[in-house]
């Protein structure tokens, strides 16, 4: 029996409950050309399954680039959320899908929904998806997002040692010592032993000396014969150098998305370079 979603709700102005309909097949196949006929002969492009599921959601957690452009001409609401509460933008990310991602914020996406889970930008991430975490930033996502289970976007490319995320975040101005339940960033590199990882957080000012609820430091996760672990203990015995100094002085100055605004000034490119983790 189908009923009416209320107007205004979490699941958005959809039209009416429903089970899994042939346009939402269609949508997750990515067959276009029955998805063309389907719609030509009236079906809603808006209706959702029981989890609050639409067919755009379908197409753009599967990529289907080309469904995604007939669903949205046809009406589809690019900015539904299902019973998770995640948008078409979300799964388009979770799908590291780049095209279906310029789509939906070509059709006015939000690139930061009023969320109650992972943000566009935690999902890309958690993908490891670096050209979609690229664009989001550059169209204005909140790099500070947090969410209760994963906390900010950059606890979550740690965890899934995504370093090309995780360096593009840091570059454009993510707090490196944002905490989730007293736990940041390096605590995450620690725990999957990846001393990259440590290195490039402690060079953006990750502080070594933090401490979770349990209060343990970040070495406390690593073997004491890891790589991970000699190189906590190098940053425990050697001082900041002074260029290191300088460069999260300058940041912290500039504050978040330190690059883009540095771009814009008449200073030397070697600035840019020296701010800049290679």
């Amino acid at each position: 029996m189908e009923r009416t979603v209320a107007s205004g709700s979490l699941l958005g102005e959809i039209g009416f409950w429903a089970d899994r309909t042939p346009v939402h097949e269609a949508a997750r196949s990515g067959e276009t050309v029955r998805l063309s006929q389907l719609i030509e002969n009236g079906a809603c492009v808006n209706l959702v399954t029981y989890d609050s599921i639409t067919p755009l959601h379908e197409a753009s957690l599967r990529g289907q680039t080309q469904c995604v452009k007939i669903l949205l001409a046809a009406g589809a609401q690019v900015d539904a959320r299902n019973i998770d509460g995640s948008t078409p933008l979300c799964d388009a990310c979770a799908s590291g899908s780049l095209e279906c991602v310029k789509v939906l914020l070509g059709h006015g996406a939000k690139v930061n929904p009023p969320l109650y889970t992972a943000s566009p930008l935690h999902e890309a991430c958690m993908n490891g998806s670096a050209e979609c975490v690229r664009l989001l930033i550059n169209v204005g996502a909140n790099l500070e997002a947090h969410d209760c289970h994963f906390g900010t976007p950059l606890h979550v490319a740690c965890a899934r040692e995504h370093l090309d995320c995780v360096k593009l975040l840091l570059n454009a101005g993510a707090n490196v010592n944002a905490a989730k339940l007293h736990e940041t960033a390096l605590h995450h590199a620690a725990k999957v032993k990846n001393a990259d990882l440590v290195e490039m957080l402690v060079e953006f000012g990750g502080n070594i000396y933090a401490r979770d609820n349990r209060g343990k430091k970040p070495a406390d996760y690593t073997r004491s014969s890891s790589r991970a672990a000699k190189c906590f203990e190098y940053y425990e015995k050697t001082p900041r150098s002074l260029s290191q100094l300088c460069r999260l002085s300058l940041r912290r100055a500039f504050g978040q998305r330190a690059l883009e605004k540095i771009a814009q000034l008449p200073i030397p490119p070697r600035l840019i370079e020296f701010l800049s983790y290679k």
